[in-house]
């Protein structure tokens, strides 16, 4: 993602070259392309970064600010509730979780614990790599910034998310089951590792889980996201042992 910005502060081309390096000093952001004259930056990230965050960087000489003229602003830094932020996650879950203890309900005499989870397992892993294929480019992007095996193989972000699919319909058929349940425990083991590295760095990155499609921030949310598939992909495998 490119994005444009002002600049101001900016007195020769030493300048430029401090303010080019103070931003590329952030982890998500790829290149700066710096120029007094126009008192403008564009800037290519990984992942967004909040405005406050470059400023940060840069101290109180410099100050950057969106240039509202370019369409390609990003407008999700105004602020949200929390609701706001998280609505398309809480949504996802919320429509899985009824789905399948309908399907329990209308299918089952007694409510079966083991079943249960294996339909929302399939509709999780399905319906979050949907979200990742179409932007799979922006997804990798994304995923790349805190996920410690695609930092150093950047095709891990394409494979992961064929991987979700795999297991999606892996629970769906509903055969193999020890063997899903130890892919997915393993997969989202390793995927949680950079989730907490950042939470707990208080990094201000966008979240992979659905995509490049919402603005979600890193945050607690997908902490307990993986850590939902974790304990369920455990539990079932101590269920089959």
């Amino acid at each position: 993602m490119k994005h444009t910005y002002k600049i101001t502060g900016m007195t020769c081309s030493s300048c430029e070259e401090k303010v080019k390096n103070a931003l590329l000093s952030l982890p998500e952001i790829t290149n700066a392309n710096v120029n007094r004259d126009k008192g403008t930056a564009e800037i290519e990230m990984s992942s967004h970064v909040l405005t406050k965050e470059m400023q940060k960087v840069l101290g109180e000489k410099y100050t950057i600010s969106m240039q509202h003229e370019t369409s390609n602003v990003f407008s999700e830094e105004n602020e949200k509730s929390w609701f706001q932020t998280y609505k398309p996650i809480l949504l996802v879950f919320t429509y899985l979780l009824i789905t399948t203890l309908l399907i329990q309900f209308f299918s089952n005499a007694k409510f079966n614990s083991t079943e249960w989870m294996r339909h929302f397992m399939a509709g999780f892993f399905l319906v979050f790599s949907f979200f990742k294929m179409l932007d799979l480019e922006g997804f990798k992007n994304s995923y790349l910034s805190y996920d410690i095996i695609a930092k150093f193989f950047p095709v891990w972000g394409y494979i992961y998310a064929f991987i979700e699919l795999g297991l999606g319909l892996g629970f769906l058929i509903g055969k193999n089951l020890l063997f899903l349940n130890i892919i997915a425990f393993v997969v989202m083991t390793i995927s949680i590792i950079g989730v907490l590295q950042s939470v707990l760095n208080k990094r201000k990155i966008q979240c992979a889980c659905l995509g490049a499609v919402f603005d979600l921030p890193m945050s607690t949310v997908t902490i307990i996201e993986d850590a939902l598939m974790i304990v369920m992909s455990g539990y079932m495998i101590f269920q089959y042992l």
